[in-house]
């Protein structure tokens, strides 16, 4: 995906010969909206009592959004949201032979603060630092999983919080619509809890996943 996301660069900086002069001022709003890859760079413990064990989680396509507003000429706040994305969980060493173990909707927005470059003309790129806020619903357990752990099992995932950093690129196709380019990678931790009747088996999962997003906006 970070090879696509270059190309994506590329293109929409080939662009900018053909485009008008982007200038964000202070009280500007921003809008973006396009498709957005959540791509886990994830680790994780071994699952409590269970040997050489461990989970993974897949990527995700889902309809990603930005809104921010600049506040200088320079500086912005921005959020970063996404629609839940389904994440399959799959089971790692001896436990990969049960494939996917359970899925889970994330639910990841970001708020940052950026820096803008000036006097690029039609070309905006940015920086930005900010903080996550990751909540995980509707957690499931397969039925391959709990036929191993000896009964109906629940699924529990605490909700996470983190630092999140990002880059990316404007470029103007008006005086109002921008072509958009921009990826994260964020900082998140899914402690997990599955209860099978009595026993707790906690798991500690670092899904840190990289965030590309490819949009349409609007200056208002």
């Amino acid at each position: 995906m970070l090879k696509y996301l270059t190309k994506s660069i590329l293109l929409i900086l080939f662009l900018q010969h053909s485009s008008h002069l982007l200038a964000f001022d202070e009280g500007d709003w921003i809008v973006r909206v396009g498709p957005a890859l959540i791509e886990p760079n994830d680790s994780s413990d071994d699952v409590e009592g269970i040997l050489n064990t461990g989970v993974r989680v897949d990527n995700q396509v889902t309809l990603g959004f930005t809104i921010g507003y600049m506040f200088s000429s320079n500086f912005a706040i921005e959020l970063l949201g996404v629609t839940p994305a389904n994440h399959d969980l799959n089971g790692e060493g001896n436990i990969a032979a049960l494939g996917k173990i359970g899925d889970v909707d994330v639910f990841p927005p970001t708020l940052s603060i950026q820096y803008h470059y000036k006097n690029l003309d039609n070309v905006k790129p940015y920086i930005g630092i900010g903080l996550n806020y990751t909540r995980f619903l509707n957690e499931d357990v397969s039925l391959s999983l709990e036929n191993a752990l000896g009964g109906d099992t629940d699924l529990d995932i605490d909700d996470s919080w983190g630092l999140a950093a990002h880059i990316g690129v404007d470029v103007s196709l008006n005086k109002n619509w921008v072509l958009n380019a921009a990826a994260w990678y964020v900082d998140i931790d899914a402690d997990a809890t599955l209860e099978t009747g009595l026993i707790e088996r906690d798991v500690d999962i670092d899904i840190d996943p990289f965030v590309f997003l490819i949009s349409i906006g609007r200056t208002f």
